[in-house]
């Protein structure tokens, strides 16, 4: 049955209102609404987790954090392989199918294949910890294991969530964890750690090993995995376990693109710092510090992450549910220009002000900050890249994944193939650069072809010139440092240009801002 049918004929089913979403700025709204939720708990919870790089940079020097860098690698790549794209696919189908028969299925078939892939990893740690260079610590590398199997049978409950419409529960969820995650960082590192160099007669002397060390920052991540489960065992626990085979197969041949699309996604985001490890003309250390130093200043991009982390929760299941609106390409558009334009506030909030967001990194390890210029690049290409999760809706409503799946590949072949030629020359700064080119090529290619096979009508003349002013702002804020006026002259010169750029918005797209809850009350209709 042609699934825009069955979308227009549901009513009362989990996650659906049974009403036709025909008006783009209120469906819009509805998203923003999610977006909140999804985001304030993405964001509040990130931003304390990213509130442990001062104190990870102070612990630790830059070889370390690089292989703290390291290890999450290993993690967001192990993330592709144990879930397969099946999150994807539960949304897909379950705007077609019963949803509990859709949960079930999916649920079903990761717990096999969790239990599969961790026994098989375990047995082949040692091989692991020799090819990531950390030959002395294998237990690393099975705690990691474990945490990307705690992580992984909790996707399908957070899925549930997410097509249920409860933002809020998900949002508790995911702040607590992050809560646990930064308190036993700080328990460890700090608490327990300072008692032992203290040789303090107490219990928390007794609990830190120096001999683990940055492996506490594995274990604290482990911890709050495994509880994020026990909190989701409610969802967890409503799928009755069956695999219809038949069935299995068809979720599956929509799916196997993803994993292409996800391996790729992954490659572009962090097979740069294993190319470090492995190309950087120098020492191990000097690698992995390279990798540190990169690492956390890719971090300043944090704005923009966390922003297109908190849209992305909310907009898969939004974007599926409105393909059956007969306005759905025109509120795709409406939501890429505001989505950009989100994206150029939060540009323009790091890159005119890194002079104080380079203090993040802490003050102990100064070399950290020779990494500052390579943050802008960074922050554009993540726009770059948020621009194509908005363009990938087509490829996904369409079932062309396989189209999808091509595009990312060829973004990694340019990652890896820049990264190949140019780190041995221009070390972590080659990795930015590839990271520009590759996110570029994936948005212009995914648009040329969701232009052919499922036209929107996106503002791209609009977008691009937002975009382009925000570039020639940054410029013009770097040209006016090398003038070596007070810090605070400096400041308030980025202040003015981020309330120009927000007078332009506000001018441009009045008409929009006018017919918004809140914001509208303060934009009167211009008078002729």
């Amino acid at each position: 049955m042609n699934a825009h049918l069955l979308l227009l004929s549901c009513h009362g089913q989990p996650g659906q209102t049974g009403i036709k979403l025909s008006n783009p700025l209120s469906s819009i709204k509805k998203l923003a609404g999610q977006t909140f939720w999804y985001g304030m708990s993405s964001i509040f919870g990130r931003f304390l987790n990213y509130l442990l790089t001062p104190l990870l940079v102070t612990i630790f020097a830059s070889g370390d954090y690089g292989k703290i860098s390291t290890l999450f690698t290993i993690a967001a790549f192990l993330n592709i392989v144990y879930t397969y794209g099946l999150e994807t696919s539960y949304f897909r189908f379950s705007s077609v199918q019963p949803e509990p028969k859709v949960y079930s299925t999916c649920a079903s078939s990761i717990l096999l294949t969790t239990t599969l892939f961790t026994g098989i990893l375990l047995l082949l740690v040692k091989q692991f910890a020799d090819f990531f260079e950390m030959p002395r610590h294998p237990e690393y590398i099975s705690w990691v294991i474990l945490i990307v199997a705690a992580d992984t049978l909790s996707v399908m409950p957070f899925a549930k969530l997410r097509y249920e419409g409860r933002p809020r529960k998900f949002a508790a969820i995911k702040i607590l964890n992050i809560l646990i995650n930064v308190g036993l960082v700080v328990f460890f590192l700090v608490v327990c750690k300072n008692a032992y160099e203290k040789d303090a007669d107490n219990l928390f002397a007794t609990i830190y090993n120096p001999k683990i060390g940055l492996g506490y920052v594995i274990i604290a991540n482990l911890a709050a995995s495994v509880l994020t489960l026990l909190l989701l065992s409610r969802e967890l626990l409503q799928f009755r376990f069956r695999l219809n085979l038949s069935f299995w197969k068809e979720m599956m041949q929509y799916s196997w693109p993803l994993i292409i699309v996800g391996f790729g996604g992954i490659i572009n985001e962090t097979i740069d710092r294993i190319m470090l490890l492995k190309l950087y003309p120098g020492t191990t250390e000097q690698a992995f510090s390279q990798s540190g130093i990169y690492s956390a200043n890719y971090k300043l991009a944090v704005l923009i992450v966390l922003f297109i982390q908190a849209f992305r929760m909310g907009a898969e299941p939004f974007f599926f549910k409105q393909s059956a609106s007969e306005n759905a390409q025109r509120t795709y558009a409406r939501v890429m220009k505001f989505f950009v334009i989100a994206c150029c506030f939060c540009f323009l909030s790091v890159t005119l002000f890194l002079d104080i967001w380079k203090y993040f990194m802490g003050t102990a390890h100064p070399e950290y900050y020779s990494g500052l210029k390579v943050v802008p690049i960074l922050m554009t290409a993540k726009i770059f890249l948020g621009i194509y999760y908005n363009l990938s809706i087509w490829y996904k409503i369409k079932n062309r994944n396989l189209l999808g799946a091509w595009i990312t590949l060829g973004g990694a072949a340019i990652t890896i193939l820049f990264n190949w030629i140019f780190i041995p020359v221009w070390g972590y700064t080659a990795c930015a650069i590839a990271t520009i080119l590759c996110y570029g090529f994936m948005m212009v290619t995914s648009y040329l072809l969701g232009q052919k096979h499922y036209p929107i009508p996106y503002a791209w003349k609009k977008i691009l010139a937002y975009i382009v002013i925000c570039l020639l702002m940054f410029g013009l804020h770097q040209a006016f440092l090398l003038l070596n006026l007070n810090h605070w002259i400096n400041r308030g010169v980025a202040v003015f240009f981020i309330g120009l750029f927000t007078l332009l918005v506000v001018n441009v797209e009045r008409k929009e801002f006018q017919r918004m809850p809140v914001i509208g009350k303060f934009l009167k209709p211009r008078t002729t």
